[in-house]
């Protein structure tokens, strides 16, 4: 099992960041903003189910890691850090999700 993390793509992120657009994919997607960024996560996360859905482990497996860097790059541009999203996730422990999803307003 491999020792990196979330948080540790973060960084990366953060550090990609502040490159030239034209030398980092990172760069450029941070640079073009919110509207470019969560339309590349809103493509990754219908690759992911499409992967889930119809292809193998091996596609899962990239389609999900593809997704969760076009996550952290949509955290990067809106200014959300990771332990944010964390801290929420971990509130959400103190009660089974059936709960938790019925405590929650009509959307």
């Amino acid at each position: 099992m491999s020792s990196f993390t979330l948080a540790d793509l973060e960084r990366i992120v953060s550090e990609r960041s502040l490159a030239d657009p034209a030398n980092s994919w990172t760069a450029k997607l941070v640079a073009a903003g919110m509207p470019k960024a969560a339309k590349k996560l809103g493509e990754e996360a219908v690759e992911t189910v499409i992967a889930a859905t119809a292809q193998g482990r091996d596609e899962l497996v990239s389609e999900t890691a593809d997704l969760l860097y076009h996550l952290m790059v949509v955290l990067k541009v809106a200014d959300v850090p990771l332990g944010e999203v964390m801290a929420e996730l971990e509130g959400r422990t103190v009660q089974s999700g059936l709960s938790e999803k019925a405590s929650r307003t009509a959307e």
